[in-house]
C-alpha cells in the first residue's frame, strides 16, 4: 500500500460525497456506515479535508460534508497531499535517507518512473471525473459487496 489508510479513506469518502451529486451536505454517520469505515477515524480525517479547504461540514439534523468548490477542480492530488503529504513523491522506497540521483538505491531509477506516473494520475483525475466512472461503470470503493444494484458497492 503506497498511500495511508486514512489518505484510502479521506479518498473513498470524498469520492461517495462526489457521487451524492443532489444533496446539499452528507452525513458523516452515512459515510462511515455505506464505505465500512470506522466513524471517530473518518471524522478525524473529514477535519483535516475542511482544515485543506477542499470540504466543508455543517452541524446538526441536517449537517454533515460537502465540497468546498466544485469536484471537477478537486484532484486527487489535493486529497493525498492534504492527508499525507508529498512524501510518496519525494522519498525513496527503501526508505534511505540519501536516495537520489548522486546515491540511488537498486531501485531509484524505476520508482523515480512509477513515482511520476503516479503523480500524473492522481493529478488527472478530478473528484467528479471518478465519481461519473463509478456511477456509469459500477466502481466500487468500499470492501462491502452488499446489494449489487447499488452504484457504490
Amino acid at each position: 500500500m503506497i498511500l495511508s489508510n486514512a489518505c484510502d479513506y479521506g479518498i473513498r469518502a470524498a469520492l461517495y460525497v462526489a457521487t451524492q451529486r443532489d444533496r446539499k451536505f452528507v452525513p458523516i454517520r452515512e459515510i462511515s456506515e455505506k464505505l465500512q469505515i470506522s466513524f471517530h477515524f473518518l471524522t478525524k480525517i473529514l477535519q483535516i479535508l475542511t482544515q485543506a479547504n477542499l470540504m466543508t461540514s455543517f452541524r446538526g439534523p441536517n449537517g454533515g460534508v460537502a465540497f468546498a468548490r466544485d469536484p471537477n477542480q478537486i484532484t486527487l492530488m489535493d486529497i493525498i497531499q492534504a492527508i499525507d503529504g508529498p512524501g510518496i513523491f519525494e522519498k525513496c522506497v527503501l526508505g534511505l535517507s540519501e536516495c537520489g540521483d548522486e546515491h540511488p538505491c537498486p531501485l531509484h531509477e524505476r520508482w523515480a518512473e512509477i513515482r511520476e506516473e503516479l503523480r500524473q494520475m492522481f493529478q488527472s483525475n478530478s473528484l467528479a471525473r471518478m465519481a461519473t466512472k463509478i456511477q456509469q461503470k459500477g466502481f466500487r470503493i468500499t470492501d462491502y459487496l452488499g446489494n449489487p444494484n447499488s452504484t457504490i458497492h
